[in-house]
């Protein structure tokens, strides 16, 4: 069977680990490299309760995109949720990968799969940062065209396609045409998408501002919310395991979803 350190790095070959941010925690964060694993638990976050369905799976390893440890830990106890949920994985012996930044900016990652979910044909990457052993190019948003529409008709689509409880939208007063789509929080990238000639940018966690100054520099925006905009991307995990190991059994978690809720 394939051992925890065989698993990352079949993941790296996806999104290499020379991709992520500086500041990011990439990578095995907790658990014996060495160890071998038979069942793996795919999942966006870590949560408790995805820790509780990898206990009652029997999986020996999670995988997500996001880093079960997020800051610098002065000490581990049960007087916090990520001391909490750091003691109940060690105590049954799961391990925890993740493949986080290197993930968003990878081809075929978080911003392709956001990409292709929404329907953009002629997609490209937005200021590319590099290219992956295939000479693709890597970076984090990704811009194609979509059937001029109006806004409230893609915002209708972008929230059926992701899953979405609600969104929330800002109308500039332009058709939906050259759309940009950045998973989880993008609203930095507003200038650039601006520049590149888009009316429309779909990702998430946006501010109060970017709303109040959207329909002035005349940009429509769409937050469709963190967990909806990146956790198509397991599915391409799910499949990258499969194909490398294929004596894995890899599974999806059922017990995440998006924690916000709407009236």
């Amino acid at each position: 069977m394939p051992t925890v350190l065989e698993i990352e790095s079949a993941l790296y070959r996806l999104a290499p680990r020379e991709g992520a941010m500086d500041w990011d925690n990439e990578g095995q964060l907790l658990g014996d490299p060495a160890a071998e694993v038979t069942r793996v638990l795919v999942a966006l976050d870590i949560t408790p309760e995805v820790i509780e369905e990898a206990i009652e799976r029997g999986a020996q390893l999670i995988v997500a995109h996001h880093p079960v440890i997020w800051d610098k830990l002065g000490r581990v106890t049960d007087e916090s949720v990520t001391g909490r949920k750091i003691l109940t994985l060690i105590e049954h012996g799961i391990a925890a990968v993740n493949a986080h930044t290197c993930l968003d900016y990878a081809p075929g990652g978080v911003n392709d799969v956001l990409a292709e979910t929404l329907g953009l044909t002629d997609v490209s990457v937005l200021n590319p940062v590099g290219t992956d052993a295939q000479g693709s190019p890597s970076g984090l948003i990704r811009t194609g065209m979509v059937r001029e529409q109006r806004l409230a008709e893609f915002a209708a689509f972008v929230k059926s396609a992701l899953s979405c409880p609600g969104l929330r939208f800002a109308d500039a007063g332009k058709p939906v045409r050259r759309v940009a789509v950045g998973g989880g929080s993008c609203g930095g990238a507003i200038d650039d998408v601006l520049a590149a000639g888009c009316d429309t940018l779909v990702t998430a966690d946006l501010k109060y501002n970017h709303f109040e100054e959207a329909k002035y520099r005349g940009l429509n925006l769409i937050d469709a919310g963190h967990f909806e905009t990146e956790n198509p991307v397991c599915a391409v995990l799910e499949r990258i395991l499969r194909e490398a190991l294929p004596n894995l059994t890899v599974l999806r978690a059922k017990a995440h979803k998006d924690e916000t809720q709407f009236l």
